[in-house]
């Protein structure tokens, strides 16, 4: 799924996020943490429900650039001042997001909407290219593949 309630996991349990100053910043790097891309978008008051156990983090307050929550400025973990009514939530789609267009040879490879990652490789940042379309992944013909293409992708996955 692309959306729904954001739960941590914090010294062996899972918890929410409270929403007191939760915006779209903190929802695109919970969006790049799980590896989405596409139009984030940040919910608040418990828009996927109330959870249960512990809130983990209030005042998330991230630039939009970081690669994982952990690097957001935040309370301490457990310092919080809200109630489940106020757990925040990201919406990640990846049918809402800006069209990618791969180019090269000045021929249009792919135009589409959604989601890429990259598979197989040593590190998150390397591996093969696949696209998420119409409910399934598929990978990328290399036929023309340049330099472009690949700065394209770099920057639809967060990388700068």
């Amino acid at each position: 799924s692309f959306e729904g309630r954001v739960e941590v996991y914090h010294d062996g349990k899972w918890g929410t996020i409270c929403d007191d100053q939760w915006d779209d910043r903190d929802a695109e790097v919970v969006c790049r943490q799980l590896g989405l891309s596409g139009n984030p978008k940040a919910l608040s008051w418990a828009h996927y429900g109330q959870g249960s156990g512990p809130i983990l983090l209030d005042e998330v307050d991230c630039s939009g650039n970081e690669l994982s929550l952990d690097q957001c400025k935040k309370s301490d973990w457990g310092q919080q001042n809200c109630d489940h009514i106020e757990d925040a939530g990201v919406s990640c789609d990846p049918f809402t997001g800006t069209d990618l267009q791969l180019c090269a040879s000045q021929a249009l490879l792919l135009h589409y909407v959604g989601t890429v990652r990259l598979a197989g490789g040593h590190s998150p940042s390397e591996g093969r290219v696949e696209v998420y379309y119409n409910g399934d992944w598929g990978t990328v013909c290399d036929d023309g593949w340049t330099d472009l293409g690949a700065q394209v992708v770099c920057r639809q996955l967060g990388f700068r």
